[in-house]
């Protein structure tokens, strides 16, 4: 006679799942509002540093054409986000760090993974000559480049524009739009718009892998760190999407630092009005 054994739940797993969601939502089963301050901090970012990041890698490979650029950057963003995510994951496996307490460092890899995204999105923004001054519109396009198509759809109703298919010339649109340093009619209700769906989007996906990095016996290590990898690859193919293909060659702010072999004629992507 075959005799079947009930199935018991991991208790670990479902403290991971309450302490994760009680950290995160109130007993109604809203994000508490310290949670969306931090989001919506974390995908902010100054251009300086921006412009710091790619001179660093112009110096590295002072030869690099902007497309061999933005591959750089996609390996070191895709590199960043899943290690950080199974160096977290790890931790539960380490004496004295428990599954609960790990939680604590997972809120800080989705702020870790949020941060290497606006860096990058950003940073290949400036390969195409898109000059994001102004942080709000730069963590804007970087919310809207996580959301893919309705994100990228809302940044094309700036300017009147219809979202529909996309492409360089979508991609020049909205791009100098977000580069005016002066105020746009209609921003502050489409960044609404835009960071509603962003903060409901994200804590979906990201709910699901914080209770995975707190997973004990260095499970963690490995759904963290996947988890992030496909994030990762999927914020990778929205950016290619909405920027389209990248240009022959560098902005001329960056042909500067990249050297005379890098020329810029005729794009006035991203200029100051």
């Amino acid at each position: 006679m075959k005799v079947t054994m009930a199935k018991r739940s991991n208790p670990a797993v479902r403290i991971a799942q309450e302490s994760a969601h009680n950290a995160l939502f109130d007993a109604d089963g809203k994000p508490k509002p310290g949670v969306h301050n931090m989001l919506l901090k974390a995908v902010e970012i100054q251009r300086p540093l921006v412009l710091a990041y790619i001179r660093r890698l112009q110096r590295k490979h002072p030869k690099a054409t902007a497309a061999q650029l933005a591959d750089i950057l996609e390996r070191n963003y895709l590199r960043a986000v899943t290690g950080g995510g199974a160096v977290v994951g790890a931790t539960a496996v380490v004496p004295g760090v428990g599954t609960v307490a790990s939680l604590g460092l997972s809120a800080a890899a989705t702020v870790g993974f949020l941060e290497a995204t606006a860096l990058y999105a950003t940073s290949l923004a400036e390969l195409h000559g898109i000059r994001l001054t102004n942080p709000e519109k730069a963590s804007t396009m970087v919310m809207a480049i996580m959301l893919g198509e309705e994100g990228t759809a809302l940044l094309g109703t700036l300017s009147g524009q219809a979202a529909a298919g996309g492409g360089v010339g979508a991609t020049k649109h909205w791009g100098n739009v977000l580069s005016k340093s002066l105020p746009m009619p209609g921003f502050s209700s489409i960044r609404n718009r835009i960071q509603k769906a962003f903060l409901k989007n994200l804590l979906k996906r990201q709910g699901t892998a914080l209770f995975g990095r707190a997973l004990p016996f260095g499970i963690g290590a490995v759904v963290g760190g996947a988890g992030n990898l496909v994030m990762g690859r999927a914020v990778v193919a929205n950016a290619k999407e909405a920027f389209g293909p990248m240009p022959d060659t560098l902005p001329g702010e960056l042909r500067a630092a990249g050297g005379p072999d890098n020329q810029l004629e005729g794009n006035t992507l991203g200029s100051q009005r």
